[in-house]
């Protein structure tokens, strides 16, 4: 993966920054305004070295930073903002829903005890739930979040880009779009599927969220998508319709595994996604085969049938 600053077009830069995540890189981007100032989309982990590689790239620019914009609360891409925010001087922008959810995760109301009791209640197993709030407290040591940033509401414009809501990856997700290109963030990635899962505090059918916002880039036809993680794409409207696929297979394996006993979201994504898994993508799995059976409550093809845990059965 290419890192370091890269022109993709005239006015639109990228910058790659490594993960120790279970994807090693993040891509975020920097718009020329037309006042001659830059517009950042995302920041990165706030990793220890977050300032000096920002620095780096903030001092490689032939003029200041005016704004950073957050397209969604996900660590690594809201964890420098209060790094960027300070070293910039430029105020951070976040859509309302996803600066309260980002507020609950990582700021003034987060609980960890609230979101460990939600994984361990869909069937997480008491060892893997130490480990998950071990993990959780370490990745909280590398997001910076900005207290009160100036909110963004759909439908806005940010020198002539759009504001879109692409809810589904992430409740408040937002993406930017002018003249046929569309700054994705998660809400489109190459080769692999965004995250879709269940969370405590969070929408109740992420995936009827997610498959709305894939309709809608159908209908936009952008021309081109940078996203948050991989290669651009050149075909979002075909990326986005084989997601929609991709999703209706994931529901037919839930709906199978629904055909004896009743199972929580953690046995039903043993179903969906076979080990080997490590602990930590195990967790991704039981919130988004959460997501799925749940979608599929919600159209009346399985129920919840016991509490503590929460079990599922077909209808």
């Amino acid at each position: 993966m290419e890192s370091g600053l890269v022109e993709l077009s005239d006015g639109i830069l990228r910058v790659t920054f490594a993960l120790p995540l279970g994807i090693d890189h993040v891509h975020c981007y920097l718009l020329r305004d037309g006042d001659g100032t830059w517009t950042i989309v995302d920041t990165g982990l706030g990793l220890p070295g977050a300032a000096a590689a920002w620095g780096e790239v903030v001092r490689g620019l032939d003029a200041p930073v005016g704004r950073i914009v957050i397209s969604h609360f996900h660590p690594d891409h809201v964890g420098a903002a209060a790094i960027v925010a300070e070293l910039t001087g430029a105020p951070v922008y976040q859509g309302a829903i996803d600066h309260a959810q980002c507020d609950r995760a990582w700021g003034r109301e987060r609980s960890l005890d609230r979101l460990t009791a939600f994984m361990v209640e869909h069937g997480l197993p008491s060892g893997d739930a130490d480990a998950f709030r071990a993990d959780s407290e370490k990745l909280a040591g590398y997001v910076q979040v900005v207290d009160d940033p100036e909110l963004l509401e759909p439908g806005e414009r940010i020198d002539g880009w759009e504001i879109l809501h692409l809810p589904g990856h992430a409740d408040g997700h937002l993406a930017l779009l002018r003249e046929g290109v569309l700054i994705a963030g998660d809400t489109l990635l190459a080769t692999i599927s965004p995250v879709v899962g269940l969370y405590v505090d969070a929408r109740p059918d992420p995936l009827a969220d997610f498959l709305s916002s894939l309709a809608r880039i159908v209908e936009l036809a952008p021309r081109i998508a940078y996203t948050g993680h991989r290669a651009a794409i050149e075909d979002p409207a075909g990326r986005a319709s084989e997601l929609v696929a991709h999703h209706a297979r994931r529901l037919e394996l839930t709906a199978a595994s629904l055909d004896g006993e009743p199972l929580t979201a953690y046995e039903i994504s043993h179903a969906i996604f076979p080990d080997p898994l490590s602990s930590g993508l195990r967790r991704f799995a039981l919130a988004e085969a959460l997501a799925h059976v749940e979608h599929l409550v919600g159209k009346g093809a399985a129920e919840r049938v016991d509490a503590a845990p929460v079990r599922y059965a077909a209808a």
